[in-house]
């Protein structure tokens, strides 16, 4: 289950926001218990891009295939 501070991957693309599949957010809410999350994306130097509510279909965990 995905938690607050994990690193997600998008699996699909947000144009209103310029993100693109695989881009690598970080979880800073959790809702509903899993049901959707607010994910914060930032740039390679720590700006932040976008803050977005997703729901979970639109995130995946970071991990080994």
């Amino acid at each position: 289950m995905i938690q607050e501070l994990d690193r997600v991957i998008l699996t699909s693309d947000i144009a209103e926001y310029s993100l693109e599949e695989g881009d690598i957010g970080t979880v800073v809410l959790v809702h509903q218990g899993g049901k959707g999350y607010e994910v914060e994306f930032v740039t390679l130097d720590g700006k932040t891009v976008a803050i977005v509510s997703l729901h979970s279909i639109q995130v995946r965990p970071i991990g080994r295939r």
